[in-house]
């Protein structure tokens, strides 16, 4: 199969490594405008790169869209429109959604969105331990992380988390409430309060508070800013049966045994670490969103669609438009 990454920034450095390091038989080719990142790539990886996709001199039979968000609608039909199946990271605007997804149908291919948590061992024993229980709970969740240490070795304004339409607090919706829907149930209602309390130049809220309700009755308080100079991934669970802990790693996930009183780690699957992000950051995570694109393209029916996204941008939207205030 051969496979082409288009975007060599953080994002489409990692896919590459890992399909070199866990997957047979592929041909991978990079392709980036940027001609720094084209030799850069070319070198360390030992992969063909080129400047776009009509330059490739062969044809792929897949792409994984690594660009800034605010690129990935016309690349993505571009591929289509030269049938190739794509693999996009997460979006955060629906431009061309509509337009995409009946291409891909037209041309026989599939569409797949990247949502790394979905594919958790966590996610999945506590979403176990929710249908287990089998009544509403509350939670109480905080994602954060001070900006400019996201990507301290890429320029802040150069970077599309300060851009106001594909933010930090935007991204950090986008990768969590896939997830936070799938294990509590459908969203029903949210009730906002937002602040900017850094001092960076960004024309957008940096840290929200949402109260969330959901169809099932369960509730929730989460908590998501782009502020925190600890970067936090912190989880509570309860109800009068359940209390589940996470702290955003394999090894930190706990649920108390109400008979004996004791809280016991749950284990978690494998963990792969790498160095220069968040500890909460597992690599094998996205491995198997790799292997569920490879096992769609085979006729598997995916986890996550570009029709469910549409349905989170819209929450999200709310998100940033609502607070108390307006």
């Amino acid at each position: 199969m051969v496979i082409c990454v288009i975007g060599l920034g953080s994002m489409g450095k990692r896919r590459i490594k890992l399909l070199k390091a866990f997957f047979d038989d592929l041909v991978i080719i990079g392709i980036d405008n940027n001609v720094e990142r084209v030799k850069s790539v070319a070198g360390e990886y030992g992969i063909d790169c080129y400047f776009a996709l009509s330059d490739v001199p062969q044809k792929p039979d897949c792409a994984f869209v690594c660009t800034s968000p605010q690129f990935h609608a016309s690349i993505i039909q571009e591929c289509l429109v030269n049938d190739l199946h794509v693999f996009s990271e997460i979006n955060l605007i629906d431009d061309l959604y509509d337009e995409n997804i009946q291409l891909a149908k037209q041309k026989r291919k599939v569409l797949f969105l990247s949502s790394t948590p979905l594919y958790k061992e966590e996610m999945k024993i506590i979403d176990n331990r929710i249908n287990q229980n089998g009544k509403p709970c509350a939670y109480q969740y905080h994602v954060g992380q001070y900006l400019p240490d996201w990507h301290p070795w890429d320029s802040l304004e150069n970077f599309f988390v300060s851009n106001k339409n594909t933010n930090g607090c935007r991204e950090l919706l986008a990768i969590e409430l896939p997830w936070i829907g799938n294990v509590f149930g459908q969203i029903k209602n949210v009730h906002v309060v937002k602040a900017k309390l850094t001092d960076l130049k960004l024309d957008f809220s940096d840290t929200y508070l949402i109260q969330v309700e959901h169809s099932t009755g369960t509730i929730g308080s989460l908590t998501v800013d782009v502020v925190s100079r600890q970067a936090v991934r912190k989880l509570e669970i309860f109800n009068e049966d359940l209390y589940i802990r996470w702290d955003g790693t394999p090894e930190t996930l706990y649920e108390k045994d109400v008979i004996s009183g004791e809280l016991k780690r749950i284990p978690a699957g494998v963990y792969i670490h790498e160095d220069g992000y968040s500890e909460s950051v597992n690599e094998y995570a996205y491995v198997k969103e790799i292997e569920e694109f490879f096992e769609v393209i085979n006729g598997k029916e995916p986890l996550y669609s570009f029709e469910k996204d549409k349905e989170v941008l819209k929450i999200i939207d709310k998100i940033e438009r609502n607070s108390c205030n307006d």
